[in-house]
């Protein structure tokens, strides 16, 4: 999720039908931190290459609608969103879909829905502190993993408030990883990293 995501959207053309539907939702309820449309766009590249997919902080599924017209035919996509109202407005949203869940709860019912090809992890998954997210018991061997909404780096270490940012290092510095920071906006940043064999 992302400050100000929503309104990112303003303007945009030529959207994923569904992307535009859960563009309108967020609209609707006044949620303004669904993934920018930066982040969206490289959601829709990698889900083409993905088996089963994951996402943690489904907010009103704009993200998820990305995932979901990037992938291929019969790919399943599970999203867990904590918040009951966006949760069964984002299945209502979705329920036409095939292969689409949305679980209502704690971020960690995803633990019992692994291993995944593709899992996309927000703050609200501790996605901003690596520690609680487990990548071996949650990515397949060769997975990909997407935490999103950083500042750009401009230093190593990368530091956040003066300080190392230990949120970005705990990922890119994790033993079970592969990762790089991707630039996608003068403002924004995602990791990207694969699990190692």
């Amino acid at each position: 999720m992302s400050f100000k995501g929503t309104e990112s959207y303003a303007g945009a053309r030529d959207l994923p039908a569904i992307v535009s539907a859960a563009v309108a939702l967020a609209e609707e309820l006044g949620f303004p931190s669904s993934c920018r449309l930066e982040q969206g766009r490289l959601l829709h590249a990698l889900a083409a290459g993905a088996g089963l997919i994951g996402e943690t902080g489904t907010g009103c599924g704009v993200g998820l609608a990305w995932l979901v017209a990037g992938r291929r035919a019969g790919v399943p996509v599970v999203s867990v969103e904590h918040d009951a109202e966006r949760a069964a407005r984002v299945a209502e949203l979705f329920a036409a879909v095939p292969d689409v869940e949305i679980l209502q709860g704690d971020w960690t019912l995803i633990n019992d829905r692994g291993p995944f090809d593709l899992l996309v992890v927000d703050g609200g998954g501790n996605g901003k502190r690596g520690a609680a997210v487990d990548p071996e018991r949650l990515l397949r061997p060769g997975g990909a993993l997407v935490i999103d909404d950083f500042t750009p780096m401009t230093a190593w270490p990368p530091v956040h408030d003066g300080r190392p940012d230990s949120a970005r290092l705990d990922w890119l510095e994790h033993p079970a990883l592969l990762g790089a920071e991707v630039r996608l906006a003068p403002d924004l940043a995602t990791i990207v990293a694969t699990r190692r064999p």
